[in-house]
């Protein structure tokens, strides 16, 4: 069975952190990876060749991507994740089972999105396109993208304001109008939500926030008892 095959029907965890958080410092992360995978995450999704080294060592399929150390206050209108080959390059040097790239139609660093999954592929790893619109799911499919994923629908410019929930609109559309196994990743906090998903054909969920960042957990609650 090959990597995309065994994610069917699981639930990725996305465990990561920005530089200035506490649960960024190495042994933080590592733990907190080991929490996922005790509790039965199917794979990880985390940032930077430390992490993925690290996350190669509980034995299951490892998505990586790099970010910036810091968002910019223009973050809606770039490209952050997986943004050229160096970063491509220096996720698959470190193990990567699947790179995680910026799928939408924005100017990339010194590079096309043809390039990237060109340079993914002749390294035998997965290329997994984030993406925000339907049309963007559709473009990165017929460029050879492996798996589709709804990561940034809501956190661009050209999906406009995120939706309450999840984005089931844009998980259907694409299951219906394209032959790649699709993500389902963003604003996920309940499990009837992870059942919907399944529902409407996501090859698997990505869940992060409501899993791993203690802040926005917190910072929920506090407002919600306002």
């Amino acid at each position: 069975m090959n990597v995309v095959d065994d994610l069917k029907g699981k639930i990725i965890v996305s465990s990561q952190a920005m530089p200035d958080e506490p649960l960024y410092k190495e042994e933080c992360m590592l733990a907190m990876m080991a929490s996922a995978v005790n509790g039965g995450a199917g794979a990880l999704r985390v940032a930077g060749a430390r992490d993925v080294r690290n996350a190669k060592q509980f034995g299951i399929p490892v998505i990586g991507l790099t970010k910036p150390d810091g968002l910019p206050e223009n973050w809606r209108e770039i490209v952050y994740i997986t943004p050229g080959l160096k970063e491509v390059n220096a996720l698959i040097e470190a193990g990567a089972d699947i790179i995680a790239f910026d799928g939408t139609s924005r100017e990339h660093d010194n590079c096309t999105l043809e390039q990237i999954i060109e340079t993914i592929h002749k390294s035998g790893k997965v290329a997994m396109a984030d993406i925000s619109t339907l049309e963007e799911g559709i473009h990165c499919a017929n460029l050879g993208a492996d798996i589709i994923s709804t990561t940034l629908a809501g956190y661009t410019l050209e999906s406009g304001e995120p939706t309450e929930g999840p984005d089931y609109w844009l998980l259907e559309k694409l299951v219906q109008d394209t032959d790649k196994p699709v993500i389902l990743e963003g604003r996920i906090w309940e499990p009837k939500e992870v059942k919907k998903a399944f529902e409407l054909g996501a090859h698997c969920v990505v869940i992060g926030s409501a899993i791993t960042r203690p802040q926005l957990i917190t910072r929920r609650f506090l407002e919600g008892a306002k």
